[in-house]
């Protein structure tokens, strides 16, 4: 279970339990698989548009292999979407190390970028140890931090620029399609469906 906390009040403002486990997780958890996602608001910063609350969601560690994961927060309208984890480097077996052994890294890297891109929202991975990235449309990655070599504990401030979202959006117009009457997916933007 993941908890987004407000600083200062210790409000829960969001919540969400793994829906996709991690192969060996499966013997001893069970995810939310039929839960929906949720998308909550967290207050806005004074440098964000004062009239548009800034919406966030979360996903956790192995989630973010799963693009539908990220739609179903974007079609509720998140900004952002946050996946703590506790991602290993070594988590592939040697067979995969042998062709690329730094192939966590690539899988991560660029499946945090693509995520970013293809739902104009930012992605702010945040691993217990190691690589952890925020990622945004237009910019790619913003904030990285350890490398596939490296499992420790790191912390820092990104900044994160919403503007570049709308700029995003405009140029993309991802969420326009998804809104579209002849949207051809099983996940919409349309209200009331």
């Amino acid at each position: 279970m993941a908890y987004f906390i407000a600083a200062g009040t210790g409000e829960i403002l969001g919540r969400y339990q793994k829906k996709n486990l991690w192969h060996p997780e499966r013997p001893h958890l069970t995810g939310s698989a039929h839960q929906s996602h949720e998308v909550f608001s967290i207050p806005t910063l004074p440098r964000l548009d004062p009239s548009r609350d800034v919406r966030a969601g979360l996903l956790v560690c192995w989630d973010v292999a799963f693009p539908e994961a990220f739609r179903a927060l974007v079609a509720q309208g998140a900004d952002i979407i946050f996946v703590p984890s506790f991602w290993y480097m070594s988590d592939v077996d040697e067979a995969a190390r042998r062709h690329n052994p730094l192939c966590e890294r690539a899988f991560l890297e660029s499946v945090l970028v693509a995520r970013a891109f293809e739902n104009t929202a930012a992605v702010v991975f945040v691993n217990a140890g190691g690589l952890s990235q925020v990622a945004m449309p237009i910019l790619g990655a913003v904030g990285r931090m350890g490398t596939a070599e490296e499992e420790r504990e790191v912390l820092r401030v990104v900044e994160v620029d919403m503007e570049v979202l709308g700029i995003a959006e405009e140029n993309y117009k991802i969420r326009e399609d998804m809104r579209r009457e002849e949207w051809h997916y099983g996940y919409t933007l349309r209200k009331g469906e």
